[in-house]
């Protein structure tokens, strides 16, 4: 799951004189900082002062949205059919969806 928009760390590298961002994989993002001539990693403090601007990326609120809706789902299912494991599988969802949702650093 991607917990940065690539825009936004675009941004960020263009407001602060970093230059040719580099994705080496998923939400690993490298440039080359001001009179540098070998890329960095772009620091977690910036990813994190980047995260709490934006809030959520595209992919995580697609992910909630998907884990809400599935709950709803597996909540009424479970009422007309009388049987609890369709709100047991919606809640094994919900806490893999939630445990994706962490943020490495």
């Amino acid at each position: 799951m991607r917990h940065y928009c690539d825009q936004w760390v675009q941004e960020w590298c263009d407001n602060n004189g970093w230059t040719e961002l580099f994705i080496e994989r998923r939400n690993h993002y490298w440039a080359f900082p001001p009179n540098a001539v070998m890329p960095e990693p772009i620091p977690p403090k910036v990813l994190r002062v980047i995260k709490n601007e934006r809030g959520l990326s595209s992919d995580e609120k697609t992910w909630i949205g998907l884990a809400m809706a599935l709950t709803v789902i597996g909540l009424v299912v479970g009422c007309l059919m009388m049987c609890p494991m369709p709100l047991v599988l919606a809640f094994a969802f919900d806490a893999i969806t939630a445990a994706h949702l962490e943020v490495e650093y």
